[in-house]
């Protein structure tokens, strides 16, 4: 475990590197990014544990840190202000990870339901997820046809359309938003 001069030597070196980075040193910026991340994955898995966008969420803070880099008061401690960041980063990547499974799992609920229903009623419901998927970028199209669908898991779909998981996912939350808007937009029929 770290002891109390570790931490004051990052917190020195931190806040020194962001004060040359925001006077636009390039190099020392790329090296304060590169040892934050180690520093977010970390702080992430220990309060979150490791969940499916564990990725995902430490790019997402690294860029809302990039972000909001300009209000860092270099008077100030760093490690108050960057975990600030990341923590409300994190919640809301959560919150929208929550709200993303609860469409998936109402589509699945579509799905189950196109399934069990018959003639007419049925081919109306398969019509309408048809349309909705055709109103989506391709590729996010891909990914939720073969993951809601299809019923390939993660690494299945990503391994069937030749990408990484986390580009897969990047791709499914995507499709899986744009699904969500399409579906706010218009009231498709029950």
């Amino acid at each position: 475990m770290p002891d109390e001069s570790s931490y004051q030597d990052d917190e020195r070196r931190w806040s020194a590197w962001m004060a040359a980075a925001n006077k636009g040193d390039k190099a020392v910026y790329q090296q304060l990014l590169t040892e934050l991340g180690d520093v977010v994955e970390a702080y992430v898995r220990l309060r979150f544990g490791n969940f499916q966008l564990l990725e995902d969420c430490v790019q997402e803070c690294l860029m809302a840190l990039h972000s909001a880099r300009h209000t860092y008061d270099h008077a100030r401690p760093f490690r108050p202000w960057m975990f600030t960041i990341i923590r409300h980063k994190t919640i809301d990547i959560l919150r929208k990870s929550r709200r993303d499974s609860d469409l998936a799992t109402s589509l699945q609920q579509q799905i189950s339901a196109d399934v069990e229903g018959s003639g007419r009623e049925r081919l109306h419901r398969l019509i309408d997820g048809i349309k909705i998927l055709e109103n989506i970028a391709p590729d996010h199209r891909d990914a939720v046809a073969l993951t809601h669908y299809g019923g390939y898991t993660v690494p299945e779909a990503a391994l069937q359309l030749g990408i990484s998981e986390s580009a897969l996912k990047a791709r499914l939350r995507r499709g899986l938003q744009a699904i969500r808007k399409q579906l706010e937009a218009e009231e498709l029929p029950q």
